[in-house]
């Protein structure tokens, strides 16, 4: 099994293809924003530093991030098999997690583009529910992901939401920003033959089967 690197738009299912490998593959889901939540609670200094950067409303600096994953891919050890969440997002960070790859021996991955196109996205995201408990993800127009009681969750029974920025407007510029901040990230991994891309409308048993012939 090769390690796997998500590389998707908003609404495009990542998280959705996250669980798939965890449950099936016992793969670990290694999330940067996570990784930033759970650092902040630790109450050491770089748990200081990174509080005061998100009380603020600043972003955390790329240093930092790799600080967290390098520590976090240490902890894992190269017998465990990971899903990288959310970096990188620019072609500086992906470059810098080659060196980071290299410095700890990784290089059996591949970088999983799912691609989808903005008006299947956004249909995708104004139907969009979500536990606030247990964080699983519905779509209430969808046959393989809707509640199986509606506005309830099937894990837990709590009451679903909708997420506030879930509008169209907002969602423009998140899907506008996102793409064309990785698009030079494709190109990087399509030039290191580790870049592979899944239609991300299909069927998710379709979406499945592609994503296990690659890893």
């Amino acid at each position: 099994m090769k390690n796997v690197i998500f590389v998707a738009p908003p609404a495009a299912g990542k998280g959705t293809c996250s669980e798939y490998l965890k449950s099936k593959f016992n793969y670990n889901h290694v999330s940067t924003g996570d990784l930033l939540r759970e650092a902040r609670i630790k109450g050491d200094e770089l748990s200081n530093r990174i509080a005061a950067i998100m009380d603020s409303g600043g972003l955390v600096g790329d240093d930092i991030v790799l600080e967290l994953l390098q520590n976090k891919l240490n902890e894992l050890g190269t017998s465990s098999k990971f899903i990288l969440d959310g970096y990188p997002r620019n072609i500086l960070q992906a470059q810098t997690l080659d060196k980071l790859f290299n410095d700890l021996n990784i290089s059996d991955y591949v970088v999983i583009y799912l691609q989808i196109n903005f008006e299947e996205a956004l249909n995708r995201t104004l139907s969009r529910l979500i536990c606030p408990n247990c964080k699983k993800g519905y779509n209430k127009n969808s046959t393989e992901f809707k509640p199986k009681v509606d506005g309830i969750c099937d894990d837990c029974g709590t009451s679903l939401i909708t997420r506030s920025d879930d509008n169209e407007e907002t969602f423009k510029i998140r899907f506008d920003n996102y793409m064309k901040e990785t698009e030079s990230v494709l190109d990087y991994y399509k030039d290191k033959n580790k870049l592979v891309t899944i239609d991300s409308t299909q069927d998710f048993d379709s979406i499945a089967n592609n994503i296990e012939r690659v890893i």
